[in-house]
């Protein structure tokens, strides 16, 4: 029999008994769907974890603590192979303000000392402006211009008992070319240090997360000497200079794949180390587990859909009986009966798995689309539809998993009403009515 003439006389059984094959159909769609639905819960979340964590930082960056008060050795940590950059920061401790002014405003943000000719190698991104050549030229944070206040601003925000508010307060134009008064003060003290001007020519790149806030004020380190005599005139001398400041090292690898190999290097320097890529691995390893866990229960439930296909096989060798004895008695063997009924219980398995992965594609889209606003509604400041949480992703993988589970179950599901179906007697099928 050719395989041509094998699918129709599938196809023929199958139009035989509709209702039964369409509610076996039904049942291995359902089993199908809520796995690869349940399996792409731990997809959506790892997907938008990931997002989430490699937008907020460098994918290469490394932070590099030296285990000592020496620091670590920069020259070794560069002549590490595919170490772009080592970019060493000072920034300012608490008890020490930055005070700004600009025309009429003034406000405060985060003084940090840094080489901006390793931020260049490291192509650390610029959401505007170019980097300093200058000692007198500075690189501030995207928000740093919403905590310049007028006198008038600051009094507002006083009375109504918060901080100002983005978008309505602070200064609203581009900060890009413009040269701010920079000074010191104690924490608690009128006393301030000499006040600096320095040019703004670089802006900081947007922060990924809405609710984060960039202040920071970046200065080149050959203006950290200058800067700390400035305040050892209003420091008690008592108080070592060191306490008012802490210095912290970036290493930045060429590539993401270049990060693990440079962490093994610099752990055998014993140096402490910290990147993302390794909080990613944890991530993966757990939802690895997770998405194994779910895709256990959904196989759970197309198993229990397989009794079905087992039933309507079995059902269908029963009413074929004397069909199967005039198959034997012309000559067709064992082999071609029992692939016609696997064939048959293949056929159910198929065209569930299709319209499953259908169903569920929507499903996904629905629940992506919904969830976040149904959530807003019900939880007060959630913020869940602008953090862009992914409730559930599928990508081919899972559709691959879900498939060769749904068919293959089809398929051994039917084995044994086939070969139940090749050890009917010929004579004995013949004589059935």
């Amino acid at each position: 029999m050719l395989f041509r003439d094998q699918i129709d006389f599938v196809r023929q059984h199958v139009k035989r008994n509709r209702m039964r094959v369409f509610t076996t159909i039904l049942a291995t769609t359902m089993g199908c769907a809520f796995l690869i639905v349940l399996a792409s819960i731990a997809f959506g979340l790892q997907e938008s974890l990931k997002n989430d964590i490699l937008s907020d930082s460098a994918v290469t960056k490394i932070e590099v603590y030296g285990n000592d008060e020496k620091g670590i050795d920069q020259k070794a940590v560069k002549a590490i192979p595919n170490v772009q950059a080592l970019v060493e920061t000072t920034q300012f401790n608490e008890p020490l303000t930055a005070n700004v002014k600009l025309e009429n405003r003034s406000g405060s943000g985060e003084m940090v000392f840094t080489n901006f000719k390793e931020q260049q190698k490291a192509k650390i991104k610029l959401s505007a402006g170019t980097y300093p050549t200058k000692a007198d030229e500075i690189i501030v944070g995207y928000n740093l211009g919403q905590n310049l206040l007028t006198k008038k601003e600051e009094q507002s925000a006083k009375e109504e008992g918060k901080k100002e508010e983005k978008n309505n307060k602070g200064y609203q134009h581009s900060l890009l070319g413009k040269t701010i008064s920079l000074s010191f003060t104690l924490e608690n003290e009128e006393e301030h240090t000499k006040v600096r001007q320095y040019k703004i020519v670089g802006i900081g790149e947007k922060p990924s997360k809405e609710w984060a806030m960039d202040t920071s004020i970046q200065i080149s380190d050959a203006m950290k000497s200058n800067i700390l005599n400035d305040y050892n005139g209003i420091v008690d001398k008592k108080v070592q200079e060191k306490d008012f400041y802490n210095v912290s090292y970036n290493a930045y690898a060429t590539d993401m794949e270049a990060v693990k190999g440079v962490l093994k290097k610099l752990k055998a320097m014993n140096l402490s180390v910290y990147s993302v890529t390794e909080q990613l691995d944890q991530l993966n390893v757990f939802f690895l587990a997770l998405k194994v866990g779910l895709i256990f229960v959904g196989t759970i439930a197309v198993l229990i859909a397989s009794i079905g296909i087992f039933n309507t096989m079995t059902m269908a060798v029963t009413e074929r009986t004397r069909e199967i004895g005039v198959m034997k008695a012309i000559g067709a063997g064992p082999k071609l009966i029992q692939r016609l009924f696997i064939m048959e219980s293949a056929y159910i398995g198929v065209l569930g798995t299709v319209i499953a992965i259908i169903i569920s594609y929507i499903i996904s889209f629905l629940a992506n689309l919904a969830l976040p606003k149904i959530l807003d509604a019900v939880i007060s400041d959630g913020g869940i539809e602008e953090a862009g949480i992914r409730f559930s992703t599928i990508p081919w993988e899972l559709v691959v998993i879900a498939s060769l589970i749904s068919i293959g179950v089809a398929v051994l599901s039917g084995w044994r009403p086939a070969r139940k179906a090749t050890k009917i007697d010929v004579i004995q099928a013949l004589h059935q009515e």
